[in-house]
């Protein structure tokens, strides 16, 4: 892939009055230009290729928005780094705080029972189910860890989750159906791996 040669300022001055006009293709070249740099700076917060990948399109999203913000004084490729830094701790925070709300979110209280007062043994593949629940969750990239969370424990709407992540309801759909994919892929290896009891287990929220 051939590497554009740097932007002048007057050039990306120049970009950024067009973007602000609505040219689709001047946005574009600011992308080309710069997406290399921001993409490592969200892989050395994720450590995951497609993780990367994905928060990389959402700083962009980000910056696009706030673009009448950056104060034309400034460099820009620093004002972006910056953003994007400052995006990745948010990002951070939200994963770690997630991550604290998981068991909560999936708790044995708030899945069905096999009966309205289940004896040991139910207890015990409840307890098993729960458990599974919560390392397939885990197992998944936080992106779309989040949304799976969001839609199927959650229960929230497709533009409620839009609207909380700052992204097109499309997007959230495409990550809710990779989630779930991802997540019922994690639970067949992990069920696969429980076989000897003979236990099939289903789990709630994960919708096939």
């Amino acid at each position: 892939m051939a590497v554009d040669h740097p932007l002048s300022p007057s050039t990306i001055e120049s970009l950024i009055q067009q973007c602000l006009s609505g040219d689709q293709s001047a946005w574009d070249a600011i992308v080309r230009q710069h997406r290399r740099k921001v993409f490592n700076v969200a892989y050395k917060f994720v450590g995951k290729h497609d993780e990367a990948e994905d928060l990389t399109q959402d700083i962009f999203l980000k910056v696009f928005k706030s673009l009448a913000t950056f104060d034309r004084r400034a460099n820009f490729e620093t004002w972006l780094i910056s953003v994007s830094r400052n995006l990745c701790i948010d990002h951070y925070r939200s994963v770690r705080k997630e991550r604290e709300t998981i068991d909560r979110a999936v708790d044995a209280t708030e899945l069905p029972t096999p009966t309205p007062e289940p004896g040991p043994i139910a207890r015990l593949e409840e307890r098993d189910r729960v458990t599974l629940l919560r390392q397939g969750l885990s197992a998944l990239p936080a992106i779309l860890r989040t949304a799976v969370v969001m839609r199927d424990l959650q229960e929230l709407s497709y533009s409620e989750i839009a609207q909380k992540l700052g992204l097109p309801e499309g997007t959230v759909k495409s990550r809710i159906n990779r989630g779930r994919t991802e997540l019922a892929r994690q639970l067949r290896h992990m069920g696969e791996a429980h076989s000897d009891s003979g236990t099939a287990h289903h789990f709630p929220g994960v919708h096939r």
